[in-house]
């Protein structure tokens, strides 16, 4: 048995070392965006500092839908730019990360009250050729009283419309972008919040607060403020920055049910309001349907599901399904708020989901920065010039889009810094992705991680095969880490062991059973809530987080 003596909890264990005094950028939030642009960074050699005031993809990055794709609907809002982008991400991002994104094929069931069929094919055709694919198959329609998607359908339904996009597990793909760049050299900070930042003559100082520490002083060259829905809050309240672009909070609600369907396929669902839902294979026994789109005016992490949402998403998936979904059928359910850069739309579900890099480039003072290295070239004042203190903030974005965003964003603060540092990740793969020891040179991305699930299984014939499928869906390669100690200890809760969760604390900066529980895994989902407290229990004996205070702990 893997078994170890209690340790007291520590907020300062969330480090990989001493915190730096003096960094290049520091990153304030720990979302997709803020962890993307610490890797790319990171990766080019700059010194990185990433906090975030809660978990990693505490908020929006742990409650979108869920898909790596270029929005199909966005094209009836003639987003063509945005839509191009993010479907040239979508295989890139697939090969990047096998393990926990993978190729779905969606059916749309043609209803003649929405959009006439000739519309589709155009719609269709234009997401089919608005970027290069190369294994991705093309759409195609299906008979669905022959078709096994039709099956759960109402018999009104005849035909469909099948094309391909790809899934994510969202929290993961933070961790792993987080993970990265730690192992490029930053430093992460999690559950740490930057309560001010002042621009001076050298650059950034800011003072940020671990929970349960004392402050910290901090400088910086250039300031990157990706706090998502908090990002004009902090630009306004920590910061003492104005800017002219806005943000519109709307919130998006998903619930889970058990699972509708049998076949492998989602579904995309036209509503009279000429919005979609989608309907998603989730977690092996269940079905993810969503999403809303509600403007919201109150705190973003306040956001909860409310009754009219649930009662919507049931009755917009009823039109189609031949068994109703009611609201006693929700077993989960969960909401983010999404910071959608105000485009003066009248609707929120036209509100655009592209992103715009604001940079400041204003110098508190004249004269040459007194720390790190000094930059070269430009003009005094401007991009790379004495005196300056860049500061980028990030409005807007989508998940799907999230590396390319990082890259520009990281494009235009070398280049202020005075830095020549190239960009590397378009090829790059995340922690975990890397198949190749257990499978060799890479294929498909489809084909390897089967490849990977029957290598690992044969390697690991003691692990039962549930946790085989978990575990390579979760951690790929990492897999290894997970098992450093040769055994896999008490089992907690089904399928969750003792080498797991000290892998998920020491390493992926896990600090309260809900961290493992509902963004590391989603075995919250499968498990009761008597497991879930024997979870929190045993966390509480060897970390010393009391279980009476998870919640707080984690809010």
């Amino acid at each position: 048995m893997l078994m170890s003596a209690p340790r007291p909890f520590d907020p300062a264990s969330t480090l990989r070392g001493p915190v730096p005094a003096a960094v290049d950028v520091l990153v304030v939030g720990g979302g997709i965006n803020g962890a993307g642009i610490a890797r790319d960074l990171a990766g080019r050699g700059l010194r990185v500092l990433l906090c975030e005031q809660d978990d990693l993809a505490a908020h929006t990055s742990s409650s979108s839908t869920k898909l790596i794709h270029g929005g199909l609907r966005y094209l009836e809002y003639y987003e063509f730019s945005l839509v191009r982008k993010a479907l040239a991400e979508r295989e890139l991002l697939l090969k990047s990360a096998p393990h926990i994104m993978w190729p779905l094929r969606f059916v749309m069931p043609h209803d003649p009250s929405m959009r006439p069929v000739w519309m589709v094919r155009i719609g269709l055709f234009l997401y089919d050729h608005l970027a290069k694919r190369e294994w991705l198959p093309a759409s195609t329609t299906v008979a669905l009283r022959s078709h096994p998607t039709g099956v759960p359908l109402k018999p009104g339904y005849t035909r469909g419309f099948v094309y391909s996009d790809g899934w994510v597990d969202d929290a993961r793909l933070v961790v792993l972008n987080a993970l990265d760049a730690v192992a490029h050299g930053a430093t992460v900070l999690t559950r740490c919040r930057c309560t001010s930042a002042q621009r001076t003559p050298q650059g950034w100082q800011a003072t940020l607060q671990p929970a349960g520490g004392a402050p910290l002083q901090v400088q910086a060259r250039a300031l990157v403020n990706a706090a998502g829905p908090w990002t004009g809050e902090f630009l306004r309240e920590r910061a003492g920055q104005t800017s002219a672009r806005a943000l519109r909070l709307v919130k998006g609600s998903h619930i889970v049910v058990k699972k509708l369907f049998d076949h492998d396929h989602a579904y995309i669902f036209q509503n009279p309001d000429k919005r979609i839902i989608f309907a998603i294979p989730y977690e092996g026994d269940f079905t993810l349907i969503g999403t809303t789109d509600v403007e919201i005016s109150g705190a973003p992490g306040s956001a909860r599901i409310d009754a009219d949402e649930i009662a919507y998403l049931c009755a917009q998936a009823s039109r189609y399904f031949a068994k109703p979904v009611v609201p006693a059928d929700v077993v989960w359910s969960y909401a983010g708020v999404r910071p959608l850069l105000d485009d003066a739309s009248g609707d929120a579900s036209a509100v655009t989901r592209d992103y715009l890099l604001e940079f400041d480039d204003h110098a508190a003072a004249a004269g040459p920065p007194q720390g790190g290295r000094a930059p070269s070239g430009g003009r005094p004042g401007g991009p790379g010039g004495p005196g300056s203190a860049p500061l980028l903030s990030v409005w807007g974005g989508k998940i799907t889009t999230f590396r390319k965003l990082a890259e520009e964003a990281a494009d235009g603060l070398v280049q202020r810094l005075g830095e020549q540092r190239p960009a590397w990740t378009a090829q790059a793969l995340l922690p975990g992705g890397d198949l190749s020891a257990w499978v060799g040179p890479p294929q498909r991305p489809d084909l390897d991680i089967a490849r990977f699930i029957t290598a690992l299984g044969q390697r690991h014939p003691e692990l039962p095969p549930a946790l085989v499928q978990r575990w390579a869906r979760c951690y790929g390669s990492l897999v290894d880490q997970v098992l450093a100690g040769g055994q896999l200890g008490a089992e907690v809760a089904p399928g969750l062991y003792e080498c797991e969760l000290h892998y998920l604390h020491d390493q992926e900066w896990a600090r309260c059973a809900d961290d493992v529980l509902w963004r590391r895994t989603k075995l919250g989902l499968h498990h009761s809530p008597a497991q879930r407290a024997q979870v929190a229990d045993w966390w509480a004996a060897h970390f010393g987080v009391a279980a009476a205070t998870q919640e707080a702990a984690c809010s």
